[in-house]
């Protein structure tokens, strides 16, 4: 689906009565972590900050990174993690993981942190009442990058997520390394013999992506986990279910479509969803998930508290046989459409889900329009509503249980290329009282734009000039301009079929 060359940024949609009242911090590209409140007004800046993601603090403290490892030498890989005041002074920092020696550089420590982590106190990194996570000492999990070698997956040297637990003094005090596991992921035959030829090789040592190959040094990225969080206190714990300790660790796997729980104490995986969904009549009706982002329990206190929620791409994912749209056996998954997806974690049963059909739209003919193939989250609020981040063309919108939207953000600030896009890899409501450094805004509704009249100046408003009738025509009938079946009408007959 095409995206108009001109169109309205910052906040499009805002009902003070319907969205839950705070903050929303996201990394904007070229600047910084930037907190805005519910009309878009950039209250607070922390210039330079980066962050895979950005975390607000109880007290207007914030997690980010202060720079970046070099793409000739790795992948994603965050120099540190660092604590930052609301005055912007370094009030913790963690980078003692592995120390660099990348050619032509200076040796230096680095933490390899990507896409998550975790602060004690707090499970998941938002705001769940009675879960803040401690400011001023306690654990902290990271995800962070490992180079290995391990020829029951693959000849190639494999970058591999791990995932750790520094205390304050920032002495690592448990991992786990997913390789180590590899018998417990659920690969099939055809799987693995793809995973042992090509394990998603990356283009590292300073090779453009462009040229499609792979020097020598590359690494494969076999599983690309994106997050990472704790279980927390959870109902279904409560009811005597020990995969579901509140010590346990839950992650996704984009590359491979799966999420797992780890049994922190044992390091064994004690669930499993994925890599494949054929195994029941329960994963059938779930559907694919693919190249998915941002899995994690809802937090005790939120609405939904113990279900799974997941941004659930669509994209292209996965290992297995070659099709036609896979014909090396990579990637072999495909859907253009993204759903957001609550699930209970034990019948798989699906609880809520903003898919393109809650978006009003019609699937597949324009289900393209509620899609990101890449990034992208979602956040329980406390009052019902999910704050979803659309990440691919930096929409961030807040919408009702019943599917209404009620905030809606486009990110005004894109990267430079050759990736421009105003992208946003995910964003966190938190209420005002976590930043007392700022009066409460006065909320002004923002109400929604009739598309059909909207105008940029000089253009002429809709309505014909002059109009004529023509004699012997017809009134329109029903509408007959699908060439393909809308979902909602082969549905009934795949059904039937069963």
């Amino acid at each position: 689906m095409g995206h108009p060359t001109i169109y309205p940024t910052g906040v499009t949609i805002f009902d003070p009565d319907r969205a839950y009242a705070g903050y929303t911090l996201f990394q904007a590209p070229q600047l910084g972590a930037l907190l805005i409140d519910l009309n878009g007004a950039e209250v607070q800046l922390w210039r330079g900050l980066q962050g895979f993601p950005n975390k607000l603090l109880p007290g207007g403290q914030i997690l980010g990174s202060t720079g970046e490892r070099s793409a000739r030498f790795g992948s994603q890989d965050q120099l540190d993690l660092a604590q930052v005041d609301w005055d912007g002074r370094i009030t913790w920092r963690f980078d003692r993981f592995e120390e660099l020696h990348d050619p032509g550089q200076p040796p230096r420590w680095a933490a390899r942190q990507h896409h998550d982590f975790q602060r004690e106190g707090n499970p998941v990194g938002y705001f769940a009442p009675g879960l803040e996570p401690q400011v001023a000492g306690g654990k902290t999990l990271l995800l962070v990058h490992e180079n290995v070698v391990n020829p029951t997956i693959s000849a190639h040297p494999l970058l591999d997520d791990t995932i750790i637990e520094v205390d304050w003094a920032g002495q690592v005090v448990w991992r786990w390394r997913p390789h180590e596991h590899f018998e417990e992921l659920g690969f099939d035959t055809a799987a693995r013999e793809v995973l042992r030829r090509n394990p998603n090789l990356l283009p590292l040592g300073g090779q453009p992506l462009s040229d499609g190959n792979c020097p020598g040094d590359g690494h494969g990225d076999w599983l690309h986990i994106n997050s990472v969080s704790y279980l927390g206190p959870n109902r279904l714990y409560d009811a005597g279910d020990q995969r579901f300790h509140p010590d346990n660790i839950i992650w996704d796997a984009r590359e491979a479509n799966i999420i797992a729980i780890v049994d922190k104490a044992t390091g064994k995986i004690v669930w499993r969803l994925g890599p494949r969904f054929d195994g029941s009549d329960a994963e059938r009706r779930l559907g694919w998930i693919i190249g998915q982002h941002h899995a994690h329990l809802i937090p005790r206190g939120l609405p939904g508290e113990g279900n799974l929620l997941v941004f659930d791409n669509g994209g292209w994912a996965g290992y297995g046989a070659a099709n036609p749209g896979a014909p090396d056996g990579l990637k072999t998954a495909l859907r253009d459409y993204s759903r957001v997806l609550e699930i209970d974690p034990v019948t798989l049963a699906v609880v809520w889900q903003y898919t393109p059909h809650e978006a009003g739209f019609v699937i597949p003919l324009d289900a393209s329009r509620f899609y990101s193939p890449f990034i992208s989250s979602a956040q329980r609020l406390p009052n019902g509503n999910t704050l979803i981040t659309e990440g691919s063309d930096g929409r961030i919108f807040e919408v009702t249980r019943g599917h209404e939207i009620v905030w809606e953000y486009l990110n005004p600030y894109w990267r430079p290329q050759p990736i421009a896009l105003n992208l946003v890899y995910r964003a966190y409501r938190y209420p005002y009282a976590w930043v007392p450094q700022l009066a409460q805004p006065k909320a002004r509704p923002v109400p929604r734009l009739a598309v059909a009249d909207f105008r940029v100046e000089g253009a002429a408003p809709r309505g014909a000039l002059r109009e004529t009738v023509v004699a012997g025509t017809a009134s329109a009938g029903e509408d007959s301009s699908f060439c393909v079946t809308p979902e909602s009408q082969s549905r009934p007959f795949l059904s039937a079929g069963r």
